[in-house]
Formats: structure tokens, C-alpha cells, sequence
């Protein structure tokens, strides 16, 4: 409102002009913050956090089922959603996901909605494939729910609510939080923060809380990025190589026992037997080294997968804060 002039960041991409907290700050956001659309902050025990979801629920994601369209010339997997608030079980394709995870990514600037599992161009009906995928997205699933804001965004009960068969009605709902005004600049004004004695911020403290959060984003995520690495070449011997060494002692056992076979003497028969059995042991273990990275490895990196992609948001959202 004064003749002063504001430096304006002309950088066209950078996070804090994107995310719409330029024009928030310079006091060029304006709406309408229906009731729905207010998202409250409190201070908890450990400082401010948003507030908790009055209805916590939770959604299973089962049963990936091959289904077709256009007569059969299109193939894709749906899978079963069962949101513990409704009990009605839904479809949804991984493209629904990618989707819902556009629009929040977009909708909320200062929160870090989780990855979706990678894409896969082929290979994407292979059992293995299907059932990582499934568990990826149960992961994803079970941060969504318990997260106190994006667990009740209107877009996220969209997608667990519309009837798979009401294609009219899923339009409609995508329709609407496409066109959702409280997105960007306009997201800042629907966060409501608390008010009264011990209710603001030592603005230093801040500045030292999120300088050590970022100092632990980074080398953590340096850390699973190491993690992941050397797990995947763990696995990837024990699958290969430990397999392969093991079985090579049991094929040598094998062939001694093929040679002492020749020699048809009734005395020998019991160590015969005794060899050939060394020989199975030796194979049986390959086979468990083989198996066991699915048993511990595989849902570790799962897990570390989904931490690495929060870890990747949080760079962008520190530096909104910062500016």
C-alpha cells in the first residue's frame, strides 16, 4: 500500500514462486475460506502440528485383478480399496493414484505427500511386479490415512468414496478439485493458527528447529540412498552368486555320490545314501539364500523407498519456509 518497491524474485522456477508463497507474502492472494477449507495448526507437546483427525480410518488395498476395456484391447490392474469409515470396497487403477497424488502434490505446498511407487512401462503384469506394486501402494496408503490433513482433503475422499461404476459421478468429483481455488497463494490463507499468550514463535528458534531438520533431511537422506544401494547388491548376491556357490558344492557332493554308486557293495550303501543327501543339503541352501532377501531385504527397501521419496520433498518445502 506504500510507494516502497518490493524486490520481486523473477525466477520462474523457483519452489517459493510456484508454491504461491511469494504472492502470499506480497498480499496478492485473495478467496473465499469456506469452513470445509480451513486447516487448523495447534500447539502440541512438541510445538506446532496440525491439528488431529477427528475420524481416523484406515484402507486396505488388496486383490490386483487383470481387467480389460475397449473389447478387450486395453489390459490394466485394478485394486481393491476397503476404507475402514465407509466399508465399501472400490476399484482403482494405478493411473487413479497418480492422479490423486498430481492434485495434492499441487494443493498443499508445505506438506510432504508421499511418492507413489515408480512406473513401469514393461513387465507390468508379471506376478512379482503386481505384488511389490501392491505393497508399495499399501505403504503410501497407510501414510495418506494417518496424515491429520491430506486423510480428509476432499480430492483424497474422493478417490476412496466414488463408486468404481459411477463414471459420471468419479468425473464430476476430478472435475472439482481440478478446479479448486485454494490452491497456490490461496492455500495460505486456509491454514488457521493459534492465537493468545505462548502462541507466537521466537522467530530465532524457528530459524535454529528448521536449519537442524534440514542438516538431518540431508544425511538421512544420504544415508538411505547408501542403505538402499548396498542392500540391493546384498540381495543381488544372495539371489546369484551365495545361490549359485552353494549349488556348485552340492553338484561336486552329487557327482561323488554318482561315482560310489557304480560300486555296487551292500556296505557301502549307507554312505552312499549319506552323500547324496549332502549333496540335496547343499542345493536346499542355495535355494534359502536365494528366497531369503524377500523375507527382509525386499520390505526394508520398500519402506526406505517411501522415506526417500518424503526425504526429496523436504528441500522445497524448507525452502518455502525459509522465504
Amino acid at each position: 500500500k506504500s510507494s516502497a518497491t518490493v524486490s520481486r524474485n523473477l525466477n520462474r522456477f523457483s519452489t517459493f514462486v510456484k508454491s504461491g508463497g511469494e504472492a502470499f507474502v506480497l498480499g496478492e492472494a485473495s478467496g473465499f475460506v469456506k469452513d470445509g477449507d480451513k486447516l487448523c495448526v495447534v500447539l502440541g507437546p512438541r510445538g506446532p502440528e496440525w491439528q488431529e483427525n477427528p475420524y481416523p480410518f484406515q484402507c486396505s488395498i488388496e486383490d490386483p485383478t487383470k481387467q480389460t476395456k475397449f473389447k478387450g484391447m486395453k489390459s490394466y490392474i485394478a485394486y481393491k480399496l476397503v476404507p475402514s469409515h465407509t466399508g465399501q470396497q472400490v476399484h482403482r487403477r494405478y493411473k487413479h493414484f497418480d492422479w490423486l497424488y498430481g492434485r495434492l502434490a499441487e494443493k498443499f505446498p508445505v506438506i510432504s505427500v508421499p511418492h507413489l511407487p515408480e512406473k513401469q512401462a514393461t513387465g507390468r503384469f508379471e506376478e512379482d511386479f503386481i505384488s511389490k506394486r501392491r505393497k508399495g501402494l499399501a505403504w503410501w496408503m497407510d501414510h495418506m490415512c494417518s496424515h491429520p490433513v491430506l486423510a480428509q482433503c476432499d480430492a483424497f475422499q474422493h478417490f476412496l468414496t466414488c463408486p468404481s461404476t459411477d463414471e459420471k459421478a468419479w468425473k464430476q468429483g476430478k472435475r472439482k478439485a481440478e478446479k479448486d481455488e485454494m490452491v497456490g497463494a490461496n492455500f495460505f490463507l486456509t491454514i488457521s493458527v493459534p492465537t493468545g499468550p505462548g502462541a507466537s514463535l521466537d522467530l530465532q528458534e524457528v530459524e535454529s528447529q528448521v536449519d537442524g531438520f534440514k542438516a538431518f533431511t540431508k544425511k538421512m537422506d544420504e544415508s538411505a540412498l547408501q542403505l538402499n544401494h548396498t542392500a540391493n547388491e546384498f540381495a543381488r548376491k544372495q539371489v546369484t552368486g551365495f545361490k549359485k556357490e552353494y549349488q556348485k558344492v552340492g553338484h561336486s557332493f552329487k557327482c561323488l555320490s554318482q561315482a560310489f554308486e557304480l560300486d555296487q557293495q551292500a556296505f557301502s550303501a549307507g554312505l552312499n545314501q549319506a552323500i547324496a543327501f549332502t549333496a540335496e543339503a547343499y542345493d536346499a541352501i542355495g535355494d534359502l539364500f536365494a528366497d531369503q532377501p524377500r523375507q527382509d531385504l525386499d520390505p526394508v527397501m520398500d519402506l526406505l523407498a517411501l522415506y526417500q521419496g518424503h526425504l526429496a520433498n523436504f528441500p522445497d518445502i524448507i525452502h518455502v519456509q525459509k522465504g
